[in-house]
């Protein structure tokens, strides 16, 4: 495998695929992501503390938030295609920042569960919009770098976001409600900065040059290709072990680790995240993709089995940092790799789909993971062996299968598809 020659990506090498549009989404992403990671390693404490729920309703909360956006982003991607972008990103960080006043007015754990309804619901309606807007904002041979650039700027939120929690319960003597309210602060600025965002004009965005394999513009209602159903059948299935991240905050909290311990291993994962994220998409854009995933996958199966394993110690915060190596080789990489199998008029749609189905089987691990928390040594050591161990074994398969060429349907298409296109919007 040899990285495509210089002449093969003259746009992205002028620095042509960080346009104006990247530069505000990626803004917008971190100060809604300091506000929803304020919030998110403090979920865990406030439903089974604070309002004493057992641990399948963290599972259950979650689980219904994320299918939410799931369904949501399906319905907002497609419509996206066809009345424009911004008018579902506004709406949708509108809805995230109200989420987040219901959650921290909460009082009962119903409450709790429809705030981050809410919250998701606006995340959901702005996702897929959103990342079909910057797909279209860049050179297709630059999808890897502007996901990953847009991943370290949202992630980067998600490192100070715990930080200002951490500040608001020192500073409120330890109470989770007060601090909560914290995170509406930055919320409401992102929903304010989509004002600065460049909707394309109807008539650009129908002239847009398809895929090279596809020279003339296609209905935005027509069929999705084979290979994006492959990919996404592949992404899915994986996700179905890839239980929300509020269950592994309650397992370092099972293991007896403080609230302040809990929330810096939770900054020490986003660290690793934002760091990750830009090189991973910068890799991305010169190797097959699966074999990137794979690497993520990889430090999914080594984190998710050494926290089930571990009794705590030094090993947990490594086993934590290794875990942060995950999102960052799969999220913008994933997204990515969906954008880069589609045309532009299907852009929202295939977004939307993928995220849509993710979410829904991010659902039910969550279910299942919170159902057998207490199976066998207890404290979630089963669930977080077992889903570690099948994302390495699906981790050595699809390395296997792209460095074999058995893989070309998933890895190959969007070489193919690089070539010619529309300018970047900026």
């Amino acid at each position: 495998m040899q990285p495509p020659a210089p002449a093969d990506r003259p746009a992205a090498d002028r620095g042509a695929w960080l346009t104006r549009n990247l530069i505000v989404l990626t803004l917008i992403s971190f100060t809604q992501d300091a506000a929803s990671e304020l919030l998110y390693p403090l979920l865990p404490i406030l439903l089974t503390g604070v309002l004493a729920a057992p641990p399948v309703v963290l599972g259950l909360v979650e689980g219904v938030a994320d299918a939410t956006a799931g369904v949501s982003r399906y319905v907002a991607g497609r419509w996206s295609d066809r009345r424009g972008r911004k008018r579902f990103i506004a709406t949708g960080y509108g809805l995230a920042a109200l989420g987040k006043v219901v959650v921290a007015a909460a009082t009962v754990w119903p409450m709790v569960l429809v705030g981050r309804v809410v919250d998701r619901l606006g995340k959901g309606v702005r996702s897929a919009p959103r990342d079909a807007l910057i797909a279209q904002s860049v050179p297709r041979e630059a999808l890897g770098r502007a996901f990953g650039f847009h991943r370290m700027g949202d992630s980067l939120g998600a490192v100070i976001g715990p930080l200002l929690g951490l500040w608001a319960l020192a500073a409120l003597d330890g109470d989770v409600h007060a601090a909560l309210w914290w995170a509406v602060v930055p919320a409401t600025m992102s929903a304010l900065l989509v004002a600065f965002v460049r909707e394309p004009r109807r008539p650009a965005l129908e002239a847009m040059v398809a895929a090279p394999d596809q020279p003339a513009p296609e209905s935005p209602a027509g069929p999705l290709p084979r290979p994006f159903w492959t990919v996404t059948s592949v992404l899915v299935a994986i996700a179905l072990v890839n239980f929300s991240d509020t269950l592994l905050l309650l397992r370092l909290l099972d293991l007896g680790y403080s609230t302040t311990e809990v929330v810096l291993a939770y900054v020490l994962f986003n660290s690793i995240y934002t760091l990750g994220s830009y090189p991973a998409g910068a890799l991305t854009d010169r190797w097959p993709r699966p074999v990137v995933y794979a690497v993520g996958l990889l430090a999914f199966a080594v984190g998710y089995m050494g926290l089930g394993l571990t009794h705590g110690g030094a090993t947990t915060y490594v086993l934590v940092g290794v875990y942060g190596l995950f999102p960052a080789f799969t999220d913008g990489v994933g997204k990515a790799w969906i954008a880069s199998l589609v045309p532009h008029q299907h852009l929202g749609r295939a977004q939307g789909t993928y995220q849509a189905l993710n979410n829904g089987a991010v659902l039910a691990a969550g279910l299942w993971a919170g159902l057998s928390w207490n199976v066998g040594a207890g404290d979630g050591a089963v669930p977080l062996v077992v889903a570690g161990a099948v994302a390495g074994a699906a981790a050595i398969v699809m390395i296997v299968l792209a460095t074999t060429g058995s893989g070309s349907a998933a890895s190959g298409v969007e070489r193919r598809r690089r070539g010619p296109r529309a300018p970047a919007l900026r």
